[in-house]
């Protein structure tokens, strides 16, 4: 298992990628029929479905390809990963909300947000650890880290604050499992990035010498 996850061949790097992401959207469908609280950009994407009459994946292309039109003056550079990000979660997500249920009791609810939690921060691992490029998200973060000087943590608090204010006024659900996500998300992030054996040194390596990775 290890060498499947560290190997440096395209191929498994790519599967890598595609597993990853495609987990991320069912782990964004179990967390939005916990009806808890969506994460921050997932509220966005909820009240822009609401608003507009698309669906909720729809809702999640239409937001990242905006957000990678904003990486043009920042000067990030996306990768063959951050396009797949861009056009696949949303997919996948719809196709998660397609099978998973709502859920109307509080235990059943407490579990589907708990597992799209965990499983959301397995597959950021993996996803990262494929090294094809950040999703569109982080880039913007990492772009306005760059221009402001700001450090990471405002810039990052200060978007999702923002999406999420947006979101909530367009009819998306924030709830205490909005806070449990924000709260959470990085230190299940980080222990399951060890767990699944990514280094993100060569990557650091990588961006000093002009070409990011993440």
């Amino acid at each position: 298992m290890q060498t499947v996850l560290t190997s440096s061949r395209l191929s498994l790097r790519t599967l890598r990628l595609f597993v990853g992401l495609f987990a991320y959207g069912i782990a964004i469908a179990l967390m939005i029929r916990a009806s808890l609280g969506s994460a921050p950009w997932d509220v966005l994407s909820q009240g822009i479905a609401r608003a507009t009459g698309m669906s909720f994946g729809w809702a999640t292309v239409a937001i990242s390809a905006a957000v990678l039109l904003l990486w043009i003056p920042l000067r990030q550079k996306p990768g063959a990963g951050t396009i797949a990000n861009a056009l696949l979660v949303g997919f996948f997500a719809d196709i998660g909300l397609l099978v998973i249920p709502h859920w109307h009791h509080l235990a059943a609810q407490v579990l589907s947000f708990s597992v799209g939690l965990l499983l959301l921060a397995a597959a950021s691992a993996l996803y990262i650890g494929a090294g094809l490029g950040p999703g569109p998200r982080d880039g913007l973060m990492t772009g306005l880290h760059a221009v402001t000087g700001w450090q990471v943590w405002i810039v990052r608090t200060g978007i999702e604050a923002a999406v999420t204010l947006t979101g909530w006024l367009l009819g998306g659900v924030v709830g205490l499992g909005t806070l449990v996500f924000v709260l959470a998300i990085g230190p299940l992030i980080q222990l399951f990035l060890k767990w699944m054996f990514v280094d993100l040194k060569p990557a650091a390596r990588k961006d000093a010498s002009a070409e990011p990775v993440h």
